[in-house]
């Protein structure tokens, strides 16, 4: 038995919390110290009622508060909720109770609240952790084999320095299972279930660590890493903690939405974008630093929507990541898949394209290109998916246009291309004609000409790149009259 201070006579005057460590089966396990101070206390609280030993003490009449996990958006705030109605029950009653599972020492941070709060004097009664049992199990001295314990819920957080061994507690959803998995970048060979320790069912398992989130879990369920074969990425785990952080903490940041997001992603691309520019060709290592800094913002708009859309039942930073992964090997069939014959950048580039279009199901080229791109580089996106199937602007020279233009472009002359644009948007400024807008219409008119010329190509049993030059420039002429 423990106090939460020292034994000044103010502290021994507040209200009194009693905690009792339950153990980690069922009554069985409990203390002699532990069932005297559940005979001795009249009023009882439990954290969880999902617990073998605790539903003896709910039959008896104590309060089970699991209510505040289903009504709280986090753990943090569940916990905090919990700590408010013990401490209230304690200054209203005088004394109360308070079973926590398995030791009160482990994992409990109800109980590390309830000890620095200074409104109740606590007692602590100990309690058998699920970790003795787990020892017993895996036959192993935690001591000799340096195993460190770590939560399942903070895995990408707390293992991000470890290469195990590591005995991983409240793995008790399989999205926790599914975060662990992702969390390690080089898995290991296997890991070891442990699921009921010390109850009937119990039920120790050795699984590859592949097939960890094809577990089915439950709140009595924990995990042992004998290895890991490379530490987690501790850098994007602390990044993502302290967007969670400022999620909960901050009211700008609690206030933001995916939409109202939206504005800041684009400026911080746009920033990037700067930093590309002052870092030259070849790269200027003085300049690196903030296109480090402007990616950095880039990533954390990408954490941002991720942490918001996990917490909206969503997804998460990890899928994020996985979805991308699963795409760029896809997308790379003669890199992963064994296709043979593609060796060029531009037959790369038609490839991809090719299987982006069967992948979303799309019938034009020109669709999911988003409308909302700035003009110039709408008209920049339109022209190179042209280009893709041979309606590019040199083949079809359907524009007039003054000799300069070519010639500036033949020479690769940027700048004088720059001037040309600039020039001709002052032009249009001058006689009241908004240069942006007309351009986005005149691209918004290529795009549906183009489309109607693929639509030609189809009716017809074929497409516009499988097609002819002739048979091509007779499509958009057509098309132009639709």
């Amino acid at each position: 038995m423990a106090w939460a201070a020292g034994p000044d006579a103010a502290r021994r005057t507040l209200p009194t919390v009693t905690v009792v460590g339950l153990g980690p089966a069922g009554p069985e396990l409990l203390t002699a110290a532990a069932s005297a101070a559940i005979a001795g206390v009249p009023d009882w609280f439990v954290r969880t009622a999902r617990h073998p030993a605790a539903e003896p003490l709910v039959a008896a009449g104590a309060t089970p508060l699991d209510r505040h996990y289903e009504g709280a958006a986090t753990f943090a705030e569940a916990y905090a909720g919990i700590v408010e109605e013990v401490a209230a029950a304690a200054a209203a009653r005088g004394r109360v109770g308070y079973a926590v599972p398995g030791s009160p020492w482990v994992l409990e941070a109800t109980v590390r609240m309830l000890l620095a709060d200074d409104r109740v004097q606590v007692e602590v009664v100990d309690g058998m952790s699920f970790c003795d049992l787990a020892w017993r199990r895996l036959g192993i001295d935690p001591v000799e084999c340096r195993v460190r314990l770590v939560d399942g819920e903070r895995f990408g957080v707390d293992a991000a320095r470890d290469t195990g061994p590591l005995l991983v507690a409240d793995v008790w959803a399989p999205a926790t299972l599914a975060a662990i998995k992702l969390a390690v970048a080089e898995p290991p060979a296997v890991a070891v279930v442990l699921q009921r320790l010390g109850c009937p069912d119990e039920h120790v398992e050795e699984v590859a660590f592949t097939a960890i989130d094809r577990i089915v879990p439950d709140h009595l369920t924990c995990l042992y890493l004998p290895e890991l074969a490379a530490p987690v990425g501790i850098e994007l785990a602390r990044l993502e903690e302290v967007v969670e952080t400022l999620r909960d903490k901050c009211p700008w940041d609690a206030a933001q939405t995916h939409r109202s997001l939206v504005r800041h992603l684009v400026e911080e691309c746009y920033e990037a974008i700067e930093a590309i520019d002052e870092l030259g060709e070849p790269p200027d290592i003085a300049a690196s630093a903030h296109l480090e800094e402007e990616l950095g913002d880039v990533l954390c708009q990408v954490v941002f929507h991720a942490v918001l859309a996990r917490r909206e039942g969503l997804f998460t930073f990890g899928d994020v990541a996985a979805t991308v992964h699963d795409k760029l090997v896809a997308r790379h069939p003669h890199v992963f898949g064994g296709v043979e014959g593609v060796h060029s950048v531009d037959a790369v580039l038609t490839q991809w394209e090719e299987l982006k279009r069967r992948e979303k199901g799309r019938e034009s080229v020109m669709d999911g290109i988003p409308a909302g791109l700035p003009a110039l580089a709408l008209a920049a996106k339109l022209e190179r998916k042209a280009a893709g199937v041979g309606l590019g602007w040199e083949a079809m020279g359907d524009v007039a246009t003054a000799g300069r233009i070519a010639d500036a472009v033949a020479a690769g002359d940027a700048d004088v291309v720059g001037e040309l644009a600039f020039a001709l948007a002052r032009m249009a400024a001058d006689r009241g004609i908004d240069a942006e807008e007309a351009l986005r219409r005149s691209a918004q008119r290529f795009r549906a000409r183009f489309a109607s010329a693929e639509r030609l190509a189809v009716a017809d049993g074929t497409t516009l790149a499988a097609t002819s030059p002739g048979a091509r420039r007779a499509y958009w002429e057509a098309a132009g009259g639709t």
